[in-house]
C-alpha cells in the first residue's frame, strides 16, 4: 500500500478567473461549440495540475485529486450512473450514453422538462442538484468522464486520485420521482447501482488509476431522512462490494464536513477499503477500532471551508494523536474538497497587507499540506520554521486593532430579551391591514431585478474613477425608476427598488459595515457556473451610516403603491462570508443584528412600510449533528429578530428563504415571527405548502411559483398550478404569489415574460377562490 504524506481531498474547478463560467455560458448562449468547450475545461484541468505539482503535491502518487466538474458533482454521477429521470431519457446518444447536452439539459432545464431540483449541499451555500430515482431506474454506466480525465492526466504525466461522490451518499441525497410508489427510498435501490460501481472502478484501473476517492459525507449527517444505523448498514453492504471487486483501484472514502457517527467509523474500519479520510476541524479523533491496522488515515487538520491560516502548530500534533490508533499510515489531508474557498491570496493585491498575512485561500492550504506531509516524513523540527510562524500569525490577529472594539462588546453585553420580542401578532396584523391595503393574494418579487450589462459597465466604471458620483447617482435612479415603472406596467401589487447599486447581496454591506473586508478575486462557486465573492468578516462590526435608506427612499417617492426596504439578514450574512473564528458565532451574529437594526430604523423613520430581511442561509447553517442544532437555532433565530423587533406593529417585515429543505426547520422559521415568509417552491411543484400546512404556519407565506435559477419561462398554469395548491391548503389571507428569488441573474426579456404569467395566474387563482 502506497500512499502520499499529504493530499488535498479537491480543488476549486472554475478557474482562478471564472474561465470554465465564461466557457460554458458561451457555450450555452450558442456563441462555441462542444469541442471547444471541452478543450477549454481540458486546459483548466491541465492548469490546474500543473498548478498543484509546482505548489509541492506529487505528480505520480495519487496525491492530486481530479474533481473536476462542468456543473455539480452529484450530476455527475447521475449522469454517470444513467440515473437521469424518464423526462430526460431521450437525450441518451446511439451508444447508449449521455454527453455534455443531456448533463445540462437536467440541470437548467428545456421547454416543458422542467430542471432537477437544486439544494444545498450539507451545510454549506453550495448547490447541489438532486437526484430522481424510483424501481424503474435503470442504472448503467453512461458516461466515461470520470475514466476520460484520468486518462487524460496520465498521458500528461500525472497520476491522479478521481473524486466521485460515493454510492450511499449518492442514493441518500436523492429524492423518489413523483411516479415513485408511496414509501419508496432511493437508498432501496443500493444492491442494484453497486455493479455499475463496479464498473466504473474497473475502468478507472484499466486507465491508470491507482487509487480513488468516494465521498462520503452522508456518513457524517443526522440532518438526512435515515438514522446513523441505516446507513452505517448502507455503507457496510457497499464496501463489501466495492472493496472486495477483484479489478479496482486502492479505495479511500472520505467523509467530511462532521465527525464520522460511530456505526459507520466502525463499519468503514471493519472494511477491506484502503484508507478513510476524515474531518479533524469539525469532528475530533475517533475511538480505536478493529481493521485500522491496514488502512491509510487521511487527518483533516486544514480546513476546506474557511480562509484563516489557523493553528498549524496544532494541526500537526493532531495528526499525532490520530497516529495513536494504529493505522498502517497517517496523512496530512483537508477537510473537504477545497472547492468552498478561492483559488489563490496572492491575486488579492488591494487587501491590507497585515489582513493577508492572516489568510490561506486554495493554493496557500495546499502548502500548509506539504508543510504537514513534510513533517510526518522527517520529523517536527523539519517544519519548526513554518510552524511558528503561523503561531505568531494568529497572535498577530489577535492583538490587531478593530478585531475587538470596546464600544461594540459593551452594546451586545447590555442586550436584555425584550430586545428580541416584537409587539403582539393579533395587534401587527390589524395594523397592517388598516394602514397596506394588499389584495388577497397580494404580488411581489424576492428584490433583485436583472442586473443588466450596462450595470456592470456602469459600475466597473466608477469603481475606475471613468465617471463620478453624481453621474453614477443619475444612472441608478434612472435604473430604479425603469424597474419601478416597469412593475407598474406588470400590475404588480408591492415593489421593489432592483437593487441596481448592488454588486451582491452580503458584498454591497461588508463594504458599507466596520469588521469586513471584500477580494477583487475571492471566487466561490455556488451552483453551475454560477461564483460569488464571500467577504471576510475579520473583526467587530458596526455600522458607521445608513446603507440602503436614500435608495429605498427614492424608489418610494416614485409610486404611490408600497416599495419594500431590502435587507440581507444576520445569518446569511455570516453564512455567505467567511467568518472569524476566534469567537462564537452567536457574538458575531448579535453584532451584525444590531447593525441592521439600525438600518431598519431607518428606513422606518423614512416613511418605508415594508422591509424585507433576507434569510436564505436559515436552514444552510443548521449542523450536521442533532445535538448541536438547538443552539444553533436559537442564536440565529434570535439575531433575526433582534434586527427587526424594534418596528412599529404597521411596520411589514418580510423574510426570504430558498433552496433547503425547509421542513426541517420550519419552526424556527415561524420562530422568526416574520410577518410574511416567501420560499423557494418551484424546482419541487409546491411540495413545501404541504410542511406550511402540518405546522400550522401562522403568518403570511409566499410559495414560490417561478424557478429563476433556470432560463425557462413558466407557463401561467405552471405557476397557477403552485397557487392552487397554496390556496387549496393555507389560510387565503396568508398567501402571496412571488418568483423563488432575485431576479439578478436573468434577463429582462424572460424576466417580464415570466412575471405577466405570474400576475395573470394570481388573477386566476384569485377569481377562483372568489377574492
Amino acid at each position: 500500500m502506497t500512499f502520499p504524506a499529504g493530499t488535498i481531498l479537491g480543488y476549486p474547478r472554475i478557474g482562478r478567473q471564472r474561465e470554465l463560467k465564461r466557457a460554458v455560458e458561451s457555450h450555452w448562449a450558442g456563441k462555441t461549440t462542444a469541442a471547444e468547450l471541452e478543450a477549454t475545461a481540458a486546459s483548466l484541468r491541465e492548469v490546474t495540475r500543473n498548478r498543484l505539482a509546482e505548489l509541492g503535491l506529487g505528480k505520480d502518487d495519487s496525491s492530486i485529486p481530479e474533481s473536476f466538474s462542468y456543473y455539480d458533482q452529484v450530476l455527475d454521477i447521475a449522469v454517470t450512473l444513467g440515473a437521469l429521470p424518464a423526462r430526460f431519457a431521450h437525450l441518451r446518444q446511439a451508444d447508449g450514453s449521455y454527453g455534455l447536452d443531456a448533463l445540462f439539459t437536467a440541470a437548467r432545464g428545456e421547454g416543458e422538462r422542467a430542471p432537477l431540483e437544486m439544494t444545498k449541499w450539507f451545510d454549506t451555500n453550495y448547490h447541489y442538484l438532486v437526484p430522481e430515482i424510483d424501481e424503474n431506474t435503470a442504472f448503467s454506466l453512461s458516461s466515461s468522464r470520470f475514466v476520460d480525465q484520468v486518462a487524460e492526466a496520465r498521458a500528461a504525466g500525472f497520476t491522479t486520485r478521481p473524486v466521485i461522490v460515493g454510492p450511499v451518499t449518492f442514493l441518500a441525497l436523492a429524492k423518489a420521482t413523483d411516479e415513485a410508489a408511496e414509501g419508496f427510498s432511493p437508498l432501496s435501490r443500493l444492491q442494484d447501482v453497486l455493479p455499475v460501481y463496479v464498473e466504473l472502478l474497473a475502468a478507472l484501473k484499466a486507465a491508470g488509476a491507482e487509487w480513488v476517492q468516494l465521498d462520503e459525507p452522508a456518513l457524517v449527517s443526522e440532518s438526512l431522512p435515515y438514522g446513523a444505523a441505516e446507513l452505517a448498514e448502507a455503507a457496510r453492504v457497499a464496501y463489501d462490494v466495492l472493496a472486495g471487486a477483484a479489478d479496482r483501484p486502492q479505495i479511500l472514502v472520505a467523509a467530511g464536513y462532521a465527525q464520522l457517527s460511530p456505526e459507520a467509523w466502525t463499519v468503514l474500519a471493519g472494511s477491506a477499503v484502503d484508507g478513510i479520510a476524515i474531518d479533524l476541524r469539525r469532528g475530533s479523533v475517533p475511538a480505536p477500532a478493529a481493521g485500522l491496522e491496514n488502512k491509510v488515515l487521511v487527518g483533516g487538520v486544514i480546513d476546506g471551508r474557511n480562509i484563516w491560516r489557523g493553528d498549524l502548530a496544532g494541526a500537526f500534533d493532531k495528526l499525532g494523536e490520530l497516529a495513536s490508533l494504529g493505522a498502517a499510515q497517517v496523512a496530512a489531508g483537508t477537510t473537504t474538497s477545497l472547492q468552498h474557498v478561492p483559488h489563490d491570496v496572492a491575486d488579492e493585491t488591494q487587501l491590507d497587507a497585515r489582513l493577508v498575512s492572516w489568510l490561506a485561500f486554495a493554493d496557500q492550504k495546499v502548502a500548509q499540506i506539504v508543510t504537514l506531509a513534510k513533517g510526518l516524513a522527517e520529523g517536527r523540527d523539519a517544519i519548526a520554521a513554518e510552524l511558528d510562524a503561523a503561531t505568531a500569525a494568529l497572535a498577530d490577529r489577535a492583538s490587531a486593532p478593530g478585531v475587538r472594539v470596546d464600544a461594540v462588546r459593551a452594546r451586545t453585553g447590555a442586550l436584555q430579551a425584550d430586545d428580541f420580542v416584537r409587539g403582539n401578532e393579533d395587534e401587527r396584523v390589524a395594523a397592517q391591514d388598516a394602514s397596506l391595503n394588499l389584495p388577497v393574494l397580494p404580488t411581489t418579487t424576492i428584490g433583485s431585478f436583472p442586473q443588466t450589462g450596462e450595470i456592470r459597465k456602469a459600475r466597473a466604471a466608477h469603481a475606475r474613477g471613468e465617471i463620478d458620483d453624481a453621474a453614477y447617482d443619475e444612472f441608478l435612479k434612472a435604473e430604479i425608476a425603469r424597474v419601478i415603472d416597469l412593475q407598474h406596467d406588470l400590475d404588480i401589487d408591492v415593489l421593489v427598488h432592483g437593487e441596481a447599486e448592488r454588486n451582491d447581496m452580503v458584498q454591497y454591506f461588508a463594504e458599507l459595515l466596520d469588521g469586513f473586508a471584500v477580494t477583487q478575486n475571492g471566487w466561490v462557486q455556488s451552483y453551475g457556473s454560477r461564483a460569488t465573492r464571500p467577504s471576510l468578516l475579520w473583526g467587530d462590526v458596526s455600522r458607521p451610516a445608513p446603507m440602503t435608506v436614500r435608495w429605498a427612499e427614492y424608489a418610494q417617492s416614485l409610486s404611490k403603491k408600497h416599495v419594500k426596504g431590502m435587507l440581507t439578514g444576520p445569518v446569511t450574512i455570516l453564512a455567505w462570508s467567511f467568518v472569524r473564528d476566534d469567537q462564537p458565532l452567536a457574538e458575531t451574529a448579535n453584532q451584525v443584528g444590531l447593525a441592521l437594526r439600525d438600518e431598519i430604523a431607518d428606513l422606518e423613520n423614512a416613511g418605508i412600510a415594508i422591509i424585507q430581511v433576507d434569510e436564505p442561509a436559515l436552514r444552510e447553517l443548521l449542523p450536521l449533528k442533532v445535538a448541536d442544532q438547538a443552539a444553533y437555532l436559537d442564536w440565529s433565530v434570535g439575531s433575526f429578530r433582534l434586527s427587526t423587533a424594534a418596528v412599529a406593529d404597521a411596520t411589514q417585515i418580510h423574510t426570504h428563504l430558498c433552496y433547503s429543505e425547509f421542513g426541517v426547520v420550519i419552526d424556527a422559521i415561524t420562530a422568526l415571527d416574520a410577518d410574511v415568509t416567501s420560499i423557494e417552491a418551484a424546482r419541487s411543484r409546491g411540495d413545501v405548502i404541504d410542511d406550511i400546512r402540518d405546522a400550522g404556519f401562522p403568518h403570511g407565506v409566499g410559495p414560490g411559483v417561478w424557478d429563476i435559477h433556470s432560463p425557462r419561462v413558466p407557463s401561467v398554469d405552471e405557476q397557477e398550478s403552485i397557487l392552487q395548491r397554496a390556496a387549496d391548503a393555507l389560510p387565503h389571507k396568508l398567501i402571496w404569489a412571488n418568483p423563488d428569488c432575485g431576479l439578478k441573474t436573468r434577463g429582462y426579456d424572460e424576466t417580464v415574460e415570466s412575471l405577466r404569467n405570474l400576475v395573470a395566474a394570481t388573477k386566476n387563482v384569485r377569481e377562483k377562490i372568489g377574492a
